[in-house]
């Protein structure tokens, strides 16, 4: 399917558009806080082509892997204009959750910025130290202006995003915040600035990310409250004046001082504690990460890595931690790589080990650790070990990115050498294990037998349009041609009319019309798309005629399309019908092209 149909089917089946609150993403998952968790249909959703795995807990996290910025793009494209619905009457707000997924859509976006910043600065650091472009050199400080400005503009870029999650005007809550970046603000509070008579206490802004938060918080209160209040003649300018008269004093004089606080209270308390347990603390974070990483909770840990960042230039738990399980990850995916006879699971353990060796370990935790009991141990062990030596040396991560071999340079240290020698040196030692405990532990299930089915339930499925059935091979489409979505048929319709082909209820039904999904009473879950990419066409021409949960009869009509249209727009016509539970059935279909109305064209067999 092209992703503006595989996005148009994640929005159905997590409710609806209007159930969807904030949508952002990271390196796999596309994120989506809802109205209401209870309105995904998760199975549903995890059998999407395309989509790896699904977890709800404080978002909705739809793991799509490396093609998660497409889908996220077209999931943004087709939820524009949205108004998400209120909750639900009575519902109680779990302020737990709540605050998570707040830090998360606050602190997620930064990530690429802060990356690609901090990897340019760490590579310029490994230039340096071999001699090839030194730091007198006026190329190096250009490119490492370029790599010091994310961080430095860290406040501005999140006002940006606590904007966006507030819904409030993103433009004049940054215009709030720059202020305490401001050249001629900073050399005031250097200088001992009063504000009505207050004292302003010098503090440094750059790179601060409480202070702007509590700031852009405060603001949305103050917009709210103008906006109520101001003359609708005046609110345009009069609004966004006072707001700023009142927030950006309340931050100089309270909020700011409180958020710097924060920061540096949150980053010294972990420092403390690894000082405390020492490399127990990195061997023991990076034994659990594989469940931190599988749930999404180890997003929380990034206010703390940017917190650390921006206090200290450094970070010693998270990052390298991260470092000992990843590449645990990559190592137990090629151990069953080199040891599997299976050429499906071959397959799949070498692209997620490659993955994984990247610092992207979402593939090989779904594909292979969290199916096989014995690969998590393998993955554990070397974690702890590999995560023990590395905590053990004090290694320190510089750049704030996935850890993996195509950004090791994150652990290049301006003023230890050795830094990066020890990192490789704890990646290897992790590998190592990973890999023997795997070849010792891991060994392939033996293909289950198949056994004599006690009895078969056999069902008819009619024709869901007028006009002539193909196979679904033939279909202009290589995920219903491949039968990736389950086996069934296409028609070449010879009218504009959509049937039930037996008695079922409407399980979803696509806004723009151009498809449906229904669940028979025999238990088949059927697709229905009429077309290829019409869903270009934004619903015009599309009429259902059916809703959402309705109970319909064999032969009922459940839309209503113009044909001739969709032939003169270019797309191909064929009706697609296929059954996505076909490994429940054995699906019996025409053999050859046959021209038929609306009468039977196929057999579900069911063995119970």
């Amino acid at each position: 399917m092209s992703y503006l149909e595989t996005a148009q089917t994640i929005i159905n089946l997590v409710g609806g558009v209007n159930n969807i609150e904030h949508i952002e993403h990271c390196s796999t998952r596309l994120r989506l806080s809802l109205v209401d968790n209870a309105r995904v249909n998760q199975p549903a959703l995890e059998k999407v082509p395309g989509v790896l795995g699904v977890r709800v807990n404080v978002q909705c996290q739809v793991i799509i892997g490396k093609e998660v910025i497409e889908i996220y793009e077209a999931v943004r494209q087709l939820a524009e204009g949205r108004q998400p619905d209120a909750a639900r009457p009575g519902a109680r707000r779990q302020w737990g959750p709540y605050l998570i997924d707040f830090v998360i859509s606050i602190f997620q976006p930064l990530i690429p910025a802060i990356a690609g910043g901090g990897v340019l600065k760490s590579l310029l650091l490994l230039l340096d130290v071999m001699g090839w472009l030194t730091r007198d050199n006026s190329t190096w400080k250009v490119l490492d202006a370029i790599g010091s400005a994310p961080l430095y503009f860290l406040p501005i870029l999140v006002a940006i995003t606590t904007a966006t999650k507030l819904r409030v005007n993103i433009l004049v809550a940054v215009s709030a915040v720059s202020v305490l970046v401001l050249p001629a603000m900073s050399k005031q509070l250097a200088e001992g600035a009063q504000f009505l008579s207050f004292d302003l206490l010098n503090i440094a802004y750059a790179s601060q990310v409480f202070p702007a938060i509590l700031c852009v918080l405060f603001y949305a209160q103050t917009e709210k409250f103008f906006n109520r209040y101001s003359p609708s003649a005046l609110r345009v300018f009069l609004s966004p004046m006072l707001s700023l008269l009142v927030t950006v004093p309340v931050t100089l004089l309270l909020l700011g001082p409180l958020g710097f606080e924060l920061g540096s209270g949150m980053a010294t308390v972990i420092l403390w504690l690894y000082g405390k347990l020492g490399f127990v603390a990195t061997a023991l974070l990076a034994a659990v990460l594989p469940f931190m990483v599988a749930s999404g909770m180890h997003k929380p840990m990034i206010p703390y890595a940017v917190a650390s960042m921006s206090q200290f230039g450094r970070e010693m738990l998270y990052l390298p931690a991260s470092l000992a399980h990843n590449i645990a990850e990559a190592a137990t995916c090629f151990a069953i790589y080199f040891k599997s006879r299976d050429r499906v699971k071959k397959s799949t353990a070498l692209s997620a080990g490659l993955s994984a060796l990247c610092g992207i370990t979402e593939p090989a935790l779904y594909g292979i650790t969290l199916l096989n009991k014995k690969a998590l141990y393998a993955v554990i062990i070397g974690s702890v070990i590999g995560g023990g030596f590395i905590g053990w040396m004090a290694v320190e991560a510089f750049a704030l990115v996935g850890p993996g071999l195509a950004s090791i340079s994150m652990f290049v240290s301006p003023t230890n050498p050795a830094n990066i020698l020890w990192a490789l040196a704890g990646a290897g030692l992790a590998f190592v294990v990973t890999f023997v405990v795997t070849l010792a532990i891991w060994h392939e299930e033996p293909q289950a037998t198949a056994t004599t089915p006690t009895r078969v339930n056999a069902f008819d499925l009619n024709s869901p349009a007028e006009g002539t059935v193909i196979p679904l091979s033939s279909v202009n489409d290589e995920v219903f041609s491949a039968g990736i979505m389950g086996d069934g048929i296409g028609v070449i319709p010879t009218h504009g009319s959509l049937y039930a082909p037996a008695d079922g209820t409407i399980s979803s039904l696509f806004e723009s019309g151009h498809a449906l999904s229904m669940l028979t009473d025999s238990g088949a879950e059927i697709i229905f798309h009429i077309g290829i990419d019409t869903i270009k066409m934004e619903g015009r021409n599309f009429w259902p005629e059916v809703t959402e949960n309705q109970h319909v009869k064999a032969g009922d009509l459940l839309v209503r399309f113009d044909l001739e249209a969709i032939i003169a727009a270019g797309f191909d016509p064929v009706v697609v019908m296929v059954v996505t539970n076909s490994d429940r059935f054995e699906v019996l279909s025409p053999s050859s092209d046959a021209a038929v109305g609306t009468q039977h064209v196929m057999t579900l067999k069911e063995s119970v």
